[in-house]
């Protein structure tokens, strides 16, 4: 990338490259829930709760570029879109300061024409109807109205370990979102964790196999009630 052009990429918190997942890894984790990668990775990677796709039909998949923005500035976000590649997915912290929209028709417009697979913020956004017509995936806390500065002398990070809850999540996880939210899942443990996940996949519908055939679950799992101890 011409860094005459964007000097920012020169800044010392700003990382270029990044180790990624494979895109066959990315292909697989696609098919996958969030819920079950999840439980296969023994339960981590959850990011807040509060973080879900601004439409239904919203599903993500694909390497983490992290940004650590000022609150209410979206500057490091729009530096972000430049920074990233194809395929990945920028997943924003704000610094907590959740009312205002750090991202609307505009920016989803820059980041779909530069093949980016969906954006990932803890805090709101905004043009919240137009976002599902533009088809670029938006994951956050929700829509808020009011905008945002762009401070040049304020600092932030892009691609940096930054917590999520009580989620850090590394430049190059793996990132999966859908309708019941977002999880990464740390890229060394990329091919292990899909195994899990799809092991999981196949014993569930097994499970399912044998509750429509008159099984219940306690005698599946089995969680029968036991007599109380005598007294």
């Amino acid at each position: 990338m011409n860094r005459d052009r964007f000097p920012f990429m020169a800044l010392p918190t700003v990382v270029a490259d990044i180790e990624r997942p494979t895109p066959a890894q990315v292909e697989q984790a696609a098919r996958l829930p969030s819920s079950t990668l999840h439980e296969a990775a023994g339960k981590i990677g959850a990011l807040p709760s509060a973080i879900k796709p601004v439409h239904p039909s919203f599903k993500v998949c694909g390497p983490a570029v992290t940004v650590q923005s000022p609150p209410a500035d979206n500057l490091w976000l729009h530096r972000a879109i430049v920074a990233a590649r194809p395929g990945d997915v920028l997943v924003v912290h704000v610094g907590g300061h959740y009312e205002a929209g750090y991202w609307g028709e505009v920016m989803s417009q820059a980041a779909k024409a530069r093949g980016l697979a969906g954006l990932v913020i803890d805090g709101c956004v905004r043009d919240g109807a137009i976002l599902e017509q533009v088809g670029f995936p938006v994951f956050a806390r929700g829509l808020c109205i009011r905008g945002t500065g762009k401070d040049f002398d304020a600092r932030g990070w892009i691609n940096a370990p930054t917590l999520f809850g009580d989620a850090i999540v590394q430049p190059g996880d793996l990132i999966v979102g859908d309708t019941d939210g977002v999880v990464a899942i740390p890229r060394a443990r990329a091919d292990e964790v899909l195994a899990m996940a799809r092991q999981r996949e196949a014993d569930e519908a097994r499970i399912i196999e044998r509750l429509i055939a008159g099984e219940t679950s306690l005698d599946i799992y089995g969680w029968q009630d036991r007599p109380s101890p005598a007294r």
